[in-house]
């Protein structure tokens, strides 16, 4: 019997997925393939624009022959930060930089001469200066060296949306993408920067649209409706903002621990920006206000030293459990023992020093102090002034025994649940364009949630 799907793309810059599912968004099907990179003039590694859209057309094509499924929606999740730029004839004029390239310091520098402190149009931007992470600032960039190839470009898409354009032909913009710290738009004003429109950059990007828009359109022969794109983060945000009423956190966790706060809509001051909070923009075009650190990176390096230094095979960490006792003893006298390496800090020591700890358990305990300091004023920063109760946690420190310990003692006067879904940001995009509605039940039925229970003790 032939099963009603509603299909997505989910592109991250290393897995690409693609999923179906029915109507209850029950997962019917899903590929994953990692794709070859490429270079661009420079030499510096980015995706290959030609072999994502070759795997695309190739996998959708595959579904729509396959007679046991009829598709009805499309739809796409991708990173962001990233642009693609298309001529008059709709075709790629440069590679899809990657947004890890430098930005030349020359150009940055222009730049805040002509528009002012880099700190005000951050807080204006709600984007925390980052070079080529701020993606408005490549096409600034391009415009600035490469003139003879902005004055062809048509439209500038975000890649989401590019993604969405393969298949109906038709350019737009939305929300949750221009919101993605690109330095584009003017959080207070609602409207583009007003370097956007000083630039003329505002002409070559599309007509903005609501994140829920679709087109109606017949793709072989076949009547589908296909969404605009969505940026991942706020599409892994999604489920959580449609099933509950009540404001809530989201503390997403990976190689950056990101803190999600939908229920603040304070403007950003500097010192915020200072402190590495942002604003992404809800699929309604209402702020989320963010603020995040580099943990699941700075926990990686330090894993590797303590391996190195305590001759334990690489993984080792993995089966450390909670240890009360051990904890307590090192708060006895709280200090910092780790140095950092991939969050800037103004902080001692300034050599990690690993001799006070007589096992891998003590240092590693140590360590997982020191981060979760950082990961209160995260939290503490995305929340702000707003009324949160409830702190939802996912991605891959979920699994993490000691950070999941400290979360529930530090936070023992909020709701703390743990949620797993390996669907995050694919899930969002098929129900942005659903007429489905959820309940207030589907995160429990689908999330394998797990309520987290406050250690009682006194430090």
């Amino acid at each position: 019997m032939m099963v009603k799907v509603n299909a997505v793309f989910d592109i991250g810059k290393t897995n690409k997925k693609f999923f179906l599912f029915d109507d209850d968004y029950n997962e019917v099907h899903r590929q994953y393939v990692n794709l070859p990179l490429t270079v661009d003039e420079d030499g510096y590694e980015t995706e290959d624009l030609e072999a994502l859209k070759k795997w695309m057309k190739d996998t959708f094509d595959t579904v729509l022959e396959n007679p046991g499924f009829d598709v009805k929606t499309l739809n796409f999740s991708s990173y962001g930060a990233s642009l693609v730029h298309l001529d008059y004839k709709g075709k790629a004029l440069t590679p899809l930089y990657n947004y890890t390239k430098d930005m030349p310091e020359d150009v940055m520098e222009g730049f805040y001469k002509k528009y002012g402190e880099a700190l005000t149009i951050a807080a204006k931007t709600a984007s925390p200066p980052a070079g080529m992470l701020n993606s408005g600032l490549q096409l600034y960039w391009i415009k600035q060296t490469k003139p003879e190839i902005f004055s062809q470009i048509k439209y500038s898409l975000h890649l989401p949306q590019y993604l969405s354009y393969l298949f109906t032909g038709i350019p737009v913009s939305e929300y949750t993408s221009i919101g993605c710290h690109t330095s584009l738009w003017d959080y207070d004003a609602e409207d583009y920067h007003e370097w956007v429109h000083a630039e003329g950059i505002d002409k070559i990007l599309p007509p903005i649209v609501p994140t829920s828009a679709s087109i109606n359109t017949t793709y072989k022969d076949k009547k589908i409706k296909i969404g605009v794109g969505i940026h991942d983060s706020s599409s892994a945000l999604l489920p959580y903002i449609l099933s509950k009423k009540k404001p809530f956190l989201l503390l997403s966790t990976g190689t950056w621990s990101i803190a999600l706060n939908p229920y603040n809509s304070e403007s950003l001051t500097e010192a915020d920006i200072e402190n590495n909070s942002l604003n992404y923009l809800r699929i309604d075009g209402k702020r989320v206000k963010a603020s995040r650190f580099f943990m699941g990176n700075e926990y990686r390096l330090q894993v590797e030293k303590l391996t190195e230094y305590y001759k334990k095979e690489y993984g080792y960490h993995r089966e450390v459990q909670f240890d009360q006792d051990m904890y307590l003893k090192l708060m006895e006298k709280p200090a910092m023992y780790f140095k950092f390496e991939g969050i800037a800090l103004q902080r001692l020591p300034q050599e990690t020093e690993l001799e006070p700890f007589d096992t891998f358990e003590e240092a590693y305990h140590q360590l997982m102090i020191e981060l979760m300091e950082l990961q209160i004023d995260t939290i503490n920063n995305a929340i702000g002034n707003s009324e949160i109760k409830t702190i939802y946690i996912d991605g891959g420190f979920t699994d993490n025994d000691v950070f999941m310990k400290l979360m529930s003692h530090h936070f023992s006067s909020f709701k703390v649940l743990s949620t797993q879904s390996p669907l995050g940001s694919a899930l969002g995009a098929a129900m942005v364009i659903s007429d489905k509605q959820v309940t207030s039940k589907f995160l429990k039925e689908n999330y394998r949630m797990k309520k987290l229970v406050p250690l009682f003790f006194d430090v």
